[in-house]
């Protein structure tokens, strides 16, 4: 039983197989509330619930949604919702941390050098992974319906498992479609893994 837990155990922590995949489209986010937990099994300040994905923001990352005093932005490759920053405090948590590589669309009406930033520990602290530098993308190409016409795709990969997005430094730009590996919830992953060391024992003992 030891030999079983102890395989069980590196398989939990190894196995890239168990992690989640998680997509924040911002379709359900109220626009002018702090996302807040919206995406972490709780609400946004409006008190709009979404799902529990392990994800939080910080109370200065806004939704961004096209009302009747809009519309604030198009083309997005997600066209209800959108992340807007809005000071300094507009970070994103992940709970049980991601790795391996973050991807996501902006528009900004300024160009901004390491706007966005991913990082080891949570809130903005530890050790710096990746960031993203930003164009004046936000009206490229002639669009000039919305503030935020034109969408651009970035992607960047990371060493090592990081916990936490700062976009503070990219007030004047909106967001959409982020997208993140989650690490799964340890009692999964064990779970998982106890049953794949116990199919491996059998085989053996076979």
């Amino acid at each position: 039983m030891k030999h079983l837990l102890a395989a069980a155990l590196a398989l939990s922590v190894t196995t890239p197989a168990l992690a989640r995949d998680i997509l924040l489209d911002f379709e359900t986010v109220t626009g002018f509330a702090s996302i807040d937990r919206h995406y972490d099994g709780g609400t946004d300040s409006a008190g709009a619930a979404g799902p529990a994905l392990g994800v939080s923001f910080g109370p200065d990352a806004l939704g961004l949604v096209n009302d009747a005093a809009g519309p604030y932005f198009s083309n997005a490759p997600s066209p209800v919702g959108v992340l807007a920053p809005v000071g300094m405090d507009a970070t994103m948590n992940v709970t049980r941390g991601f790795f391996g590589a973050i991807s996501l669309f902006y528009s900004s009406a300024a160009a901004v050098d390491d706007a966005v930033k991913v990082w080891s520990g949570f809130n903005g602290t530890g050790t710096l992974l990746a960031a993203f530098d930003l164009a004046a993308n936000a009206q490229a190409g002639g669009c000039s319906d919305t503030a935020f016409c034109n969408f651009s795709s970035l992607t960047a990969a990371f060493d090592g498992r990081a916990y936490s997005v700062t976009f503070g430094d990219a007030a004047g730009a909106a967001f959409d479609n982020v997208a993140i590996t989650a690490l799964p919830e340890p009692g999964t992953a064990l779970l998982l893994s106890l049953g794949a060391a116990g199919l491996v024992a059998s085989r053996r003992r076979r």
